[in-house]
């Protein structure tokens, strides 16, 4: 038996970081205000992990016209990339794509 490894999960959450109210779609992972994301997954959706630490967004990658924003967990150091959303914060994008990506 082969298990699912994405999980769509609707929920609204307030971010830990800035404090703004996201409304969930099931794909929603990060705020689109702040970028900031938390460690709550193994697998997307599964809400497996016991780490819960704050995923800080370090830099942004574009993949042909895709944007890919890369994270560090604040708490364990686990790294995380995630495709940028049309709702994210275009300043803070822009901010991140002057990082170089310092992934592991």
């Amino acid at each position: 038996m082969q298990i699912k490894k994405f999980q769509r999960k609707i929920e609204d959450f307030i971010c830990e970081n800035c404090g703004n109210k996201i409304k969930g779609t099931g794909y929603t992972d990060h705020c689109p205000n702040c970028l900031y994301s938390k460690h709550v997954d193994i697998n997307p959706g599964d809400r497996k992990s016991v780490c819960h630490g704050l995923m800080e967004p370090i830099s942004v990658e574009l993949k042909g016209d895709q944007k890919i924003i890369h994270y560090k967990c604040l708490m364990c150091g686990f790294e995380h990339q995630v495709k940028a959303l049309e709702s994210d914060n275009k300043e803070k994008l822009i901010e991140l794509s002057t990082n170089p990506i310092k992934m592991l």
